[in-house]
């Protein structure tokens, strides 16, 4: 995408400390992003980050704290298995958000972070139980690369409905959650929450053009092998890497740093 010196990509750590250090600052710098963008609803919302070190083990986000107030230091590892392991006194962690993650992260190994909010248009869109359009150039980062669950069970308290959102997702980048919202995965956290935010705004362009649609206007979606190509352009790990940076640094410049602690 570049054109000159080639702009830095996904890190590399002597030590294992330093990549989770890493992983948890960026992890607390996408809650101040969705903050900053609105995604909070209540105590609802997870973002969890697979450990590099108890890799069986991740992170998630305490509950009932606002995502704008947290830092890296306030996250909890838990155990696949429920066991809460570092932190496990500060709060306790979302039981939906660990049946939802824990099943997911199990089901795919590749998978390193998962962002899950009830977001404003993703709510709005869920309730179609439709896949995205591929509207646009940007919304192609999920051509072929998306699932909707559409068999909403209530609030998520045991690991079946988990197990079902995950085969839904299938090997796929997002997920449209019907009557609940949306959830992306990625190799890292910067990833999917660049994803995840890219899924928010494409569900608000998808809904304004379905009401232009209403009124009589016509809609030009891309073709199948345009979008096969831009996906192929674009949704790369390090890419998507990369596109989330500006709004990470934009938010460090904002707190001076102060979700790293």
């Amino acid at each position: 995408m570049s054109h000159g010196p080639t702009l830095a990509g996904i890190p590399i750590f002597k030590t294992q400390e330093q990549k989770r250090q890493w992983q948890l600052e960026h992890m607390a710098g996408a809650f101040r992003v969705f903050a900053r963008h609105g995604y909070t609803e209540g105590m609802s919302g997870h973002i969890s980050v697979r450990d590099p070190i108890e890799t069986d083990s991740f992170w998630m986000n305490p509950l009932g704290v606002h995502f704008g107030m947290l830092k890296a230091s306030d996250m909890i590892l838990v155990h696949l298995d429920g066991t809460l392991l570092i932190n496990p006194k500060s709060r306790p962690i979302n039981t939906a958000g660990f049946h939802i993650h824990s099943t997911i992260h199990r089901a795919r190994p590749d998978v390193h972070a998962i962002c899950h909010t009830h977001s404003p248009n993703g709510r709005a869109w869920s309730a179609f139980a439709r896949p995205l359009e591929m509207l646009n150039q940007d919304v192609c980062n999920f051509f072929d690369a998306q699932g909707v669950y559409s068999q909403y069970g209530g609030i998520v308290f045991g690991d079946e409905e988990g197990r079902r959102m995950a085969e839904a997702l299938g090997e796929g980048k997002g997920l449209v959650l019907m009557n609940h919202g949306l959830l992306t995965v990625g190799g890292t956290v910067d990833e999917a929450a660049f994803l995840f935010r890219l899924m928010e705004v494409s569900c608000g362009v998808q809904l304004a053009v379905e009401a232009a649609r209403n009124s009589g206007l016509d809609s030009r979606v891309i073709g199948d092998e345009e979008a096969a190509y831009n996906f192929k352009m674009a949704c790369e790990a390090e890419s998507l890497y990369c596109e989330f940076q500006p709004e990470y640094e934009y938010e460090d410049f904002l707190c001076g740093g102060a979700f790293k602690v």
